[in-house]
């Protein structure tokens, strides 16, 4: 029998893989770019995420031939451990439950 959450979709707020939003990407852009005075790394402390993330929000062109150079190496190259996935998919699982039992899933729009 398929949970009831199976449905439903997680606000964007919600999200734990999320660490930026792009309002927050904008103001990182605009911070460093036109106000300046503010290093990458302080930034990246201060929004407690990777300084390499703040250089691709700083950056996009970079993220793009990131992305074109992993493509050439075949992907990704990660591993997969059947064992952690199987861990991670049920943490997943109770946290959209969580969510469920809190009302605060969003309906599936197709």
């Amino acid at each position: 029998m398929p949970y009831k959450h199976t449905g439903k979709l997680i606000p964007n707020k919600l999200k734990r893989s999320a660490k930026l939003t792009a309002e927050q990407k904008e103001e990182i852009q605009h911070r460093y770019l036109i106000v300046g005075g503010v290093s990458q790394r302080n930034l990246a402390e201060e929004y407690g995420v990777s300084r390499r993330l703040i250089q691709f929000c700083i950056y996009p062109e970079k993220l793009a031939a990131n992305y074109a150079r992993r493509v050439e190496r075949g992907g990704s190259k990660m591993y997969y451990n059947k064992d952690k996935h199987t861990v991670s998919t049920r943490k997943h699982r109770r946290y959209k439950q969580e969510l469920y039992l809190d009302k605060k899933l969003e309906e599936k729009v197709d």
